[in-house]
């Protein structure tokens, strides 16, 4: 699903426009990414959790030449699925079958 989809089944769902759901959409994702490098963690009960992860800088090597190279520290953002997304999980599988 990209993007316009998720806006459009948004804006179905809500009753709204795709613009009121693209805005809503881009005000979920600025403000997530701001709390996250401020530090801070976003749950969504039942759906999961945003959080910052920071890795340490480590020696790594190059594939190529094999020589070690430096790698820099670096943050990013985590997504943990919370358990209504796991039990999704298990469900489609069964639903396979």
């Amino acid at each position: 699903m990209k993007k316009a989809d998720l806006v459009a089944k948004m804006a179905e769902a809500a009753g709204i426009t795709k613009k009121q759901a693209e805005l809503a959409l881009n005000g979920f994702i600025t403000s997530t990414t701001d709390a996250l490098k401020a530090g801070d963690k976003v749950t969504l009960v039942g759906f999961g959790s945003f959080s910052a992860v920071t890795r340490k800088a480590r020696t790594g090597r190059n594939p190529q030449t094999g020589k070690p190279l430096k790698i820099a520290a670096k943050t990013s953002g985590k997504f943990s699925p919370g358990k209504g997304l796991k039990d999704l999980k298990a469900k489609a599988a069964k639903k396979k079958k």
